[in-house]
């Protein structure tokens, strides 16, 4: 039986870094992947964008609700998700890609662990944990209720400690209000800090 794996890690952890290894650590032994990335991410557009400068389009959109097994199994056969008559010259999936899998639902990270149980194939999904306020994305936390394997992926405070908590700047400035979701660009991005850290530039608030 194949496993579903979440690897979480705060911001700048090298996790699409890492999926994107991933990939081609299986193509190079000649096995074909699928990635993903949720709709929501508009980041990159339908690419997956690593810090490093890889970029890479990804072979499936996941919109906010959609089903995540009847699209995989649709890009499996090589369809299009309009198409009627599924290609038969395309070999199976061997491995299953996921990134900011996060901001997937509860439902589509069940479906998740169905395609790697009652499908066989492996889902590897990555994402952070919790939002710049300390609250846990609900895709993140049905992850680490139901994946079989779970790995965190390690990144330093500006102190040099393991940041484990994100913030979110506007303008250059670290807020604590606002919505869970902001994709980091032009006005909004991210800095990853440990718990005294992000303490020290809350006054001590969590949440």
């Amino acid at each position: 039986m194949a496993k579903l794996y979440f690897r979480y890690g705060a911001m700048n952890s090298g996790k699409s870094t890492g999926l994107l290894q991933a990939a081609f650590n299986y193509e190079e032994r000649g096995q074909r992947v699928l990635l993903a990335k949720p709709g929501v991410d508009t980041k990159g557009d339908t690419s997956i964008v690593s810090r490093l400068g890889v970029t890479r389009a990804v072979d499936l959109v996941i919109p906010a609700d959609g089903n995540v097994r009847e699209l995989f199994a649709q890009a499996s056969r090589g369809d299009a998700p309009e198409a009627l008559v599924p290609h038969v010259d395309v070999p199976p999936v061997a491995c299953l890609l996921v990134d900011e899998a996060q901001f997937l639902s509860p439902e589509q990270v069940d479906d998740l662990l169905r395609i790697a149980v009652l499908d066989n194939v492996p889902v590897l999904a990555y994402g952070i944990r919790t939002d710049f306020l300390t609250h846990a994305f609900p895709g993140a936390q049905r992850l680490l209720e139901v994946a079989h394997t779970l790995e965190e992926l390690k990144t330093i405070c500006r102190c040099g400690r393991k940041a484990v908590f994100n913030t979110r700047r506007v303008d250059g400035k670290i807020v604590f209000d606002g919505d869970q979701v902001a994709i980091d660009g032009e006005d909004v991005s991210y800095e990853s800090l440990c718990a005294s850290c992000y303490l020290e530039e809350s006054g001590g608030r969590l949440g």
